[in-house]
């Protein structure tokens, strides 16, 4: 058996000699970077808006406008002109909530309201390419 293998091994010497390494063609290393940067090119999505720019203009425009005409106009009283707190205070009973509870409610909203922009950060960081 070992006698077989040192043949094997004559061979596979006198066949390595014989045979040359082959090269890669000139222009190889340029066609695999060619292939590999289109191939890691990620698909973008772009952002856009559900409300574009000139459609929040126009409503914040609209809405001047209108608070403008009722601050100049000449007419003080209104055909709406209703008192909002007696019409509430009808509808709804009168709900009397503790200094805890008003506190609690004001604090985990402060929270919330400090966590968005912070969490908002944290994952456009996350998820930068």
């Amino acid at each position: 058996m070992k006698e077989e293998d040192k043949n094997i091994e004559k061979f596979i010497d006198k066949v390595m000699a014989e045979t040359s390494l082959e090269t890669p063609s000139f222009d190889f290393t340029s066609k695999i970077m060619a292939q590999v940067s289109v191939a890691k090119q990620p698909k973008v999505i772009e952002y856009k808006p559900l409300i574009s720019k000139p459609v929040w203009y126009s409503i914040f425009g609209i809405l001047a406008a209108m608070i403008a005409y009722s601050f100049f106009s000449g007419n003080k009283e209104s055909q709406l002109d209703i008192d909002l707190s007696a019409a509430i205070s009808s509808l709804i009973p009168t709900v009397h909530f503790s200094d805890a509870t008003t506190y609690s409610v004001l604090i985990v909203t402060l929270m919330v309201l400090i966590q968005i922009p912070l969490l908002k950060n944290y994952f456009d960081k996350r998820f930068e390419v």
